[in-house]
């Protein structure tokens, strides 16, 4: 229901004309740059986000936008003037092969792949993943976990668990200790690991598909840390540099690419941290993007480049609201009032005592 509200809201703002004020608007502003951040590439309407994207905007890949942002050529006369965006896919998931090479490929649309060698490895579920699948699988009625009993017979205390085990994942001070505890929680919940034939779209891509897709002129790929740990948790600066230089060093001994393009896991400035982008910079990445919105300009800094965060689930309306700018506008003017709210309903208590 939410979801379908939330269309209609974008229908509106599009069949209203606003979504086409705002992307005028925003190429009154001057040279701006658009990253959309996309994770995984089913259950939703790809095809459809991508034909209304190249139908307004103009398609880069991330370097060619970046260096055009940055080091921009003498104006053209008869130069493309819609507003160049660029198209990213976090994390590697293996139905970014199976769904964005071919849409890729056959609409001519470039696309970013920002790649985890770590798990590439392995080929283990991401760590994100693993919270619902142990207490949807655990095989015990009851768990207690730092002195805290869990009921697996009962809905809302199955939620609180994997809450928690998302929590104490997300803030691991290390790789290391994020994998014990999850290997420790994997055995008191007796869940066997098994990788089934139904999770093989949101599981991590192998070399040799990636090999596959380099084929393509359309597709390219950037470092996003070796295991993808939150970088401002790790405690050792010298375990945040690792994370961040050896995907770089693991993803151009396996590909022909040179990889010039960095993306934080999670990617908000508290995840982040100084640390990292210190990192990204000894590194030798030449950008580095976050999951803040907002639009890029010659004046971004290069190491904290925002991204609009979309999903293929969401109507293509709401993309398109959301990349003309108008989306954040609407939702700030909706916020304010409840942020009033509290405010209000004091006074109203007050006054109603002072009676």
């Amino acid at each position: 229901m939410y979801d379908r509200i939330l269309a209609v809201i974008a229908a509106c703002l599009y069949y209203g004309g606003l979504v086409k004020l705002g992307r005028w608007w925003v190429r009154q502003l001057g040279p701006r740059l658009i990253i959309l951040n996309y994770h995984a590439a089913t259950e939703g309407d790809l095809r459809q986000h991508l034909l209304y994207l190249r139908h307004h905007y103009r398609l880069l890949h991330l370097e060619s936008a970046l260096e055009e942002l940055f080091c921009p050529s003498p104006p053209d006369d008869v130069r493309d003037r819609r507003t160049p965006l660029v198209i990213t896919f976090d994390d590697g998931y293996y139905d970014n092969y199976t769904h964005c090479f071919a849409l890729a490929c056959e609409l001519q649309i470039p696309m970013t792949i920002f790649l985890i060698p770590g798990y590439i490895e392995t080929g283990d579920r991401f760590w994100w993943l693993e919270p619902d699948y142990l207490v949807a699988h655990a095989s015990v009625s009851e768990v207690t976990i730092k002195g805290q009993t869990y009921h697996l017979n009962k809905s809302e205390e199955r939620a609180a668990l994997a809450e928690a085990i998302d929590a104490r994942l997300r803030f691991a001070a290390s790789v290391h200790e994020r994998e014990t505890y999850l290997m420790d929680v994997r055995q008191l919940l007796a869940v066997p690991y098994t990788v089934t034939l139904e999770e093989k779209s949101s599981l991590p891509i192998s070399w040799a598909e990636l090999q596959i897709m380099e084929t393509c002129e359309w597709i390219s790929f950037g470092g996003h840390t070796m295991h993808h740990p939150i970088l401002a948790y790790l405690t050792d600066p010298s375990e945040v540099e690792y994370e961040v230089q050896a995907s770089r060093a693991e993803l151009e001994q396996h590909l022909a690419s040179s990889i010039r393009s960095f993306a934080y896991p999670v990617g908000k400035l508290s995840d982040i941290g100084e640390q990292a982008v210190r990192s990204v910079q000894k590194a030798g990445y030449a950008w580095a993007v976050t999951t803040i919105d907002g639009f890029n300009t010659p004046r971004s800094n290069p190491y904290l480049l925002y991204r609009f965060t979309v999903d293929v689930q969401q109507h293509w309306l709401i993309v398109a609201a959301k990349v003309s700018g108008i989306w954040n506008i609407f939702t700030n003017l909706l916020r304010a009032p409840m942020k009033l709210l509290p405010y209000l309903q004091d006074n109203l208590r007050a006054g109603v005592v002072n009676k």
